[in-house]
């Protein structure tokens, strides 16, 4: 990037060290980042979204949405989840392509399954093989979001089931009393109250999702921690990588002071949110307040 940086061998420690991290493979590192948090911040919503449908299935009142509500949080959560990213992302493409091969190919004439190898036609693929760079990673990063959505979901389903729960049953029976249907009093009372009780359990899902972004290099997303391995090991002599020892430990320990500080910064901001959410309620928190006031 910089000019000076044409023979490392002749720079001081200090533009050498510049030179060094402004290598290609260092601005893929950095890009990383923003891979991260912008998983982080599509998966949240989307997660919390199956969960609120999970939750939603498993208290209804139709018993095939009930099992379907109370199948989905109990299957998805006793998968370890290693297993399941190594799994599902595999079926779920495939699937795509399934469906994909049977529109575009009707005329096909040969078994899909051969051995252990999936064969559809070339219109199917996805991405299509003549298809940009840009588009294979947008598709696999769209497959992490969705697999992420997915485990999490099943989470944020129990948590959001337990706190609808929560809700003290006699808010439901003032609300039935004065004439509101089931549908109001579900969007009325039930779900403005419920999020007191969910949040310390959606707190500690937020924290257990920001550990669990290193997955991401099982979905074949390149994301912090495959750049820090690939750095921070990288002993092969070539000029313009400026070869260095093993310096892993402290790619690692840049990356231990991310996810610590981000950590914290979460944790300030849902104590904020959970103090809005109990001001005035008829919880520990709320009457912590009252007490205090």
């Amino acid at each position: 990037m910089f000019s000076f940086c044409t023979d490392p061998s002749t720079l001081d420690s200090w533009r050498w060290m510049a030179c060094y991290l402004t290598t290609g493979k260092h601005m893929s590192l950095y890009w990383s980042f923003g891979t991260v948090l912008l998983l982080l911040a599509i998966t949240a919503p989307v997660a919390l979204a199956f969960g609120f449908a999970g939750a939603t299935a498993a208290r209804s009142r139709i018993a095939p949405l009930r099992w379907i509500g109370k199948g989905y949080t109990a299957i998805v959560r006793g998968v370890p989840d290693i297993a399941f990213f190594l799994f599902f992302v595999i079926a779920l493409d495939q699937a795509f392509e399934y469906l994909r091969h049977k529109v575009k190919c009707p005329g096909w004439d040969q078994p899909i399954r051969q051995g252990n190898d999936f064969i559809v036609c070339a219109e199917a693929k996805l991405p299509l093989g003549n298809a940009a760079q840009w588009l294979h990673e947008v598709y696999g990063f769209s497959l992490a979001v969705l697999t992420f959505a997915i485990v999490f979901g099943a989470f944020a389903a129990n948590v959001l089931f337990g706190a609808m729960r929560a809700v003290p049953r006699a808010q439901i029976e003032t609300a039935e009393a004065y004439g509101l249907n089931q549908r109001q009093t579900f969007w009325r009372i039930l779900v403005p109250q419920m999020w007191v009780y969910a949040l310390p359990g959606l707190s500690n899902l937020w924290m257990v999702l920001i550990k669990a972004t290193p997955l991401l290099f099982l979905l074949g997303v390149e994301d912090i921690v495959y750049w820090a391995r690939e750095l921070g090991g990288t002993k092969t002599p070539q000029f313009t990588d400026y070869p260095h020892v093993d310096w892993r430990m402290w790619y690692f320990l840049f990356l231990l002071i991310f996810y610590l500080g981000f950590t914290k910064l979460s944790e300030t901001v849902l104590d904020r949110i959970m103090l809005r959410l109990t001001h005035g309620q008829a919880t520990s928190g709320g009457e912590a307040q009252r007490k205090a006031a």
